[in-house]
């Protein structure tokens, strides 16, 4: 609880002498391969809202825009990079080239969806954007499901900050709920999507 109070204090600090700038720096990092988790980026945020010295919907703008940008950056990389290193040592990870054309053949066909729930979903949210990129997933799915999935993510942390105002101290125990709450909310997207797979090869 030190540390996080703490920790808590130098973002509050830090986001509000970078403002706006220092959201996106430090969503981006968090969307991307840096593991800066962003429960403790966008809450400190809406407390500052809350305290009137940041304008909220600007907050939430910023973590989004912070957010698409990680997210676009392992996407190229994975672009780049990803397929031929595959390639070259997956083998030792017994990761076959039919194995890598299967996953591909999946994502191109639910690429959307898995977008989606991945980022919901703790640890994965920030390396889904990696088999879209090796997938070659078309960029506008891609930075829509991203935005929509992240945008989900970041209002609700920065709400959670706005709404306990000067109770920032009961995050911890919020934060676990949220996180629980989008977890429940990314199975039911996964499930009613497979049903309505099933359904349309029914008809």
């Amino acid at each position: 609880m030190h540390i996080l109070s703490a920790l808590t204090a130098w973002l509050v600090d830090t986001i509000g002498r970078m403002g706006y700038t220092g959201i996106v720096s430090l969503m981006f990092l968090e969307s991307s391969f840096f593991p800066f988790p962003s429960e403790v980026v966008m809450p400190p945020a809406g407390y500052l809202a809350w305290k009137g010295e940041m304008s909220l919907p600007l907050v939430i703008l910023a973590g989004i825009a912070g957010s698409l940008l990680g997210a676009l950056f392992n996407y190229w990389l994975a672009v780049k990079l990803g397929r031929p290193l595959l390639l070259k040592y997956g083998k030792y990870f017994f990761i076959s080239e039919e194995s890598i054309d299967k996953a591909d053949k999946f994502f191109q066909k639910h690429g959307h969806v898995s977008t989606l729930v991945g980022r919901l979903l703790p640890v994965i949210r920030q390396y889904i954007s990696l088999p879209a990129g090796i997938a070659r997933m078309p960029m506008k799915t891609f930075m829509l499901f991203t935005t929509i999935g992240a945008g989900a993510w970041v209002i609700v942390l920065t709400f959670a900050g706005y709404l306990l105002g000067e109770h920032q101290d009961l995050l911890k125990e919020y934060l676990h709920v949220i996180t629980l709450a989008c977890v429940g909310l990314a199975v039911l997207i996964a499930g009613g999507y497979i049903l309505y797979i099933r359904r349309r090869r029914k008809s």
